[in-house]
């Protein structure tokens, strides 16, 4: 048998700071390209839970221990990600503490929903837009077909 060809599969995490007011969320600037600001996250490796990479990635990119606390979706436009077709899951998590820069993260920031940068990586205008939605309703991502 043949072995099919399918996307890359990736994991990120929105990562909320429980030790700052308003809980805000990390995002980090890459250092390679595609450039802008992302969701802390990364290619799932082989033997590895989707869990586990968003676990692993955000502890890699921002020094920080996270909790997942849900899945806020699936992301699997093909068009998301310019270098390939890439399907990532978008947990949701929280940690406490500061975060340091590392790995592929240029540097952090700490954001709300009214000082979001304005180069976004990825389908991460998206994203945010549905992590705004649960905050607000408690709401996952909608299925889009």
């Amino acid at each position: 048998m043949t072995k099919p060809i399918t996307p890359l599969l990736a994991a990120d995490a929105i990562i909320e700071l429980l030790d700052y007011p308003g809980r805000p969320f990390v995002l980090i600037e890459r250092v390679y390209p595609p450039y802008g600001w992302a969701v802390p996250g990364g290619f799932v490796d082989v033997g590895e839970t989707l869990e586990q990479a968003a676990i692993r990635e955000a502890k890699e990119e921002t020094s920080l221990d996270v909790a997942l606390t849900c899945l806020l979706g699936i992301y699997s436009n093909p068009q998301r990600d310019p270098r390939n077709h890439t399907v990532t899951a978008v947990y949701i998590a929280q940690a406490h503490g500061t975060p340091i820069a590392a790995d592929d993260a240029k540097t952090y920031g700490l954001f709300s929903f009214d000082n979001l940068p304005e180069q976004l990586a990825f389908d991460h205008a998206q994203v945010l837009n549905d992590y705004k939605q649960f905050r607000e309703t408690g709401q996952v991502t909608p299925l889009r077909v």
